[in-house]
């Protein structure tokens, strides 16, 4: 799975996450290097290009050797495979660390099973392209005429199997049904697709935004239209015949498999993590070998030999779905990634302790994966992978892309418009998550030398991200060769997104009413004068208790005053209980699907009351302090009580904390 928490935060990357947009004056596709065969240089090379290092197992292994060690230990990662393929054969897989830290149990690539997240995706999206070839699938059909229960229209359309496979069916980010330590989480599909059905917030075709439950509704797909149950369909279709004898998409893995599994870590000095359950299966709850993923990209990079027939996979990998200008975009189930001027297909995966990424170069018909079985401090396993898949690169497929650059007034300008906050199209707009949402808005600034600042993504490669803007609106990171790029209509930018998210996520500049630039540091305010209020209740009544005082207020005043403050404690109430949540969320993403629903439930019920309740009694004890002529600083505490309950009211509505609904 893509790391939802990343997400969440900023990013989607990899996790995430967890990304990055495109503009409408684009720049020009970066050139491609020639195709399989051809020894000529092409445009995107010159004289100055340094010769690549031999890709053999030697110099590969020496290589690596030099650089995941160090990588592991820094980012305090317990273990790790590699797996480096060529054309039909391996060049290297290799295990580094520790498969279980506890028992000192070296990484195997032949033995050591991973879980690599929402790389299970591939799998089933082969899958999917194998009814497609047998006729059993239509790409551009209703998928509603395959399916047991009815997914209503949006905008009057329908969502089609392309939509599902490049990631723009609509949906809404959806984590209930995710990822759990506990056993019964896991939902056969039959039960789980109708009643996980996501809110769609997007028209079909429109809009990347990632989308688990879309994957795993394609795999129910697959099971009703080939008549056989997913897990199977998959051992059958796909393993068995590429020689996949280590891997399985079943929970909890099968007897014959359950020795050979990696234990997940958060870093190497916490506890180990229980066995995650993924509950939309097919979108991520692969177990298997580097071995067996070595085997796996073999079969792809070869024109899907032993899955399909070559047409089908190059309908798979070659096609190109509208994307934000020259920015990556999706395949059909794979997502294109660009360096040194080629073209990789490729997918991430997270779970909350397992951390990979599988790169394919279909024109050098080589094929790279990493999985780690540890997040790392400060989020390190998708720093490494970020430089793995660079390093890489550089190394073995060295290029040289000629760029522009936009001149230091025009730059600046440019930056300045793209500056603000940003709303991620992979996200929840309609139900209480949408809170997480406005804590995690993506922010760019602009710094002293007139460039762009997006600082959640320097934490995701080796090193702090240099942007110079290369053409009107898109900017490419000098250490990284990603761009990022902005679609500017009306002289505004309308949205953005970035190399590495952009076939999956983009991000629209937030709303003025909902904009955290200025409602974060507001609600912040308004919770602080709320706290106040409520402290002062008991304090002043102890006070006039010590000097024999009597409250000055009477009648409809008092009761007023008192109600307010009653109501202000709620509120306090209701913060700390929303707290609790995000923090228990935070350290335990299953947490949230099924063990906490009586707090969400509360939280539900319990948060609209009191805010309501406090503008209310605050607005009626102003209107008494104004009528009843008291002094100034009463009229102007009640007010500021009033305004702190407004703002409070504001972001519950617009976080959406109320109602009953279970689907989040």
């Amino acid at each position: 799975m893509r790391s939802i928490r990343m997400v969440m935060t900023g990013f989607a990357a990899m996790l995430v996450l967890p990304s990055s947009v495109q503009l409408a004056a684009q720049g020009p596709v970066p050139p491609v290097i020639a195709s399989k065969g051809s020894s000529g240089p092409t445009a995107a090379r010159t004289d100055a290009v340094k010769t690549p290092a031999p890709l053999n197992t030697a110099d590969v292994e020496a290589w690596l050797d030099g650089f995941m060690p160090y990588a592991l230990e820094r980012g305090r990662i317990a273990g790790a495979v590699v797996v480096v393929v060529r054309g039909n054969g391996t060049v290297l897989q290799k295990g580094y660390g520790y498969a279980d830290l506890k028992s000192r149990k070296p990484v195997s690539p032949e033995a050591t099973l991973f879980r690599p997240g929402s790389v299970s995706k591939l799998p089933t999206w082969t899958a999917v392209m194998q009814q497609v070839e047998a006729g059993k699938i239509d790409l551009d059909k209703d998928v509603n005429a395959y399916l047991d229960f009815k997914i209503p229209p949006f905008e009057g359309k329908p969502i089609t199997m392309r939509n599902i496979m490049t990631h723009t069916a609509g949906f809404e980010e959806s984590v209930r049904h995710l990822i759990s330590s506990d056993p019964k989480a896991a939902l056969p599909l039959k039960k789980l697709m109708p009643e996980a059905l996501p809110a769609r917030v997007f028209a079909p075709g429109t809009t990347p935004a990632y989308s688990n439950y879309a994957t795993a509704l394609a795999g129910y797909i697959v099971e009703r239209v080939s008549g056989i149950p997913f897990d199977t369909y998959i051992e059958q279709r796909v393993f068995a015949p590429l020689g996949m004898k280590h891997s399985t998409y079943r929970q909890p893995l099968p007897a014959s498999l359950k020795p050979l599994m990696a234990t997940g870590y958060s870093t190497v000095t916490e506890k180990a993590k229980p066995f995650e359950f993924v509950v939309p299966a097919p979108a991520g709850s692969l177990s298997s070998t580097g071995a067996d993923m070595g085997k796996f990209m073999i079969a792809h990079l070869n024109n899907g030999a032993g899955l399909m027939k070559p047409e089908t996979a190059r309908m798979m990998h070659d096609y190109h779905a509208p994307g934000v200008g020259p920015l990556n975009s999706m395949a059909l189930g794979f997502y294109e990634q660009q360096v040194n001027g080629r073209r990789a297909i490729a997918h991430g995966g997270d779970t909350e302790w397992f951390h990979s990424y599988l790169w394919l170069f279909p024109q050098d018909d080589i094929g790279l994966f990493v999985s780690m079985n540890s997040a790392g401090q400060e989020g390190a396993a998708h720093a490494i992978r970020s430089a793995l898949f660079h390093k890489f690169a550089d190394r073995y497929m060295p290029g040289h892309e000629k760029f522009g650059r936009v001149d230091a007034a025009t730059a600046r300008k440019h930056a300045e418009m793209l500056a603000g906050h940003y709303v991620s199209s992979r996200g929840s707009f309609t139900n209480f998550l949408a809170l997480l949402g406005l804590q995690g808005q993506a922010s760019i600034g602009v710094g002293e030398d007139g460039k762009i600042t997006f600082p959640a993504l320097d934490g995701l490669s080796a090193a702090a991200r240099d942007w110079v803007e290369v053409a009107p609106f898109v900017w490419r990171d000098t250490n990284t060769g990603e761009r990022l790029a902005a679609e500017v209509r009306d002289g505004k930018v309308v949205r953005m997104s970035l190399d590495a998210g952009s076939p999956f996520m983009v991000f629209s500049p937030a709303p003025a009413a909902f904009n955290a630039a200025w409602l974060m540091p507001a609600l912040g305010l308004a919770l602080g004068l709320i706290l106040l209020a409520a402290l002062a209740w008991p304090v002043r009544a102890l006070v006039r208790r010590s000097y024999g005082a009597k409250l000055e207020l009477e009648g409809d005043a008092r009761r007023a005053y008192r109600l307010s403050r009653g109501f202000a404690w709620g509120v306090l109430a209701a913060t700390a209980g929303w707290a609790g949540l995000i923090a228990s969320f935070s350290a335990d993403i299953g947490s949230i699907g099924g063990p906490l629903d009586w707090l969400i439930i509360l939280l539900r019920i319990v948060t609209p009351i009191a805010a309501i309740g406090l503008v209310a009694t605050a607005g009626w004890l102003t209107w008494l302090s104004f009528q009843e002529k008291r002094r100034w600083t009463a009229k102007l505490g009640a007010a500021l009580l009033l305004l702190s309950g407004l703002i409070f009211l504001w972001v519950v509505i617009g976080a959406h904390l109320y109602g009953f609904s279970m689907v989040y």
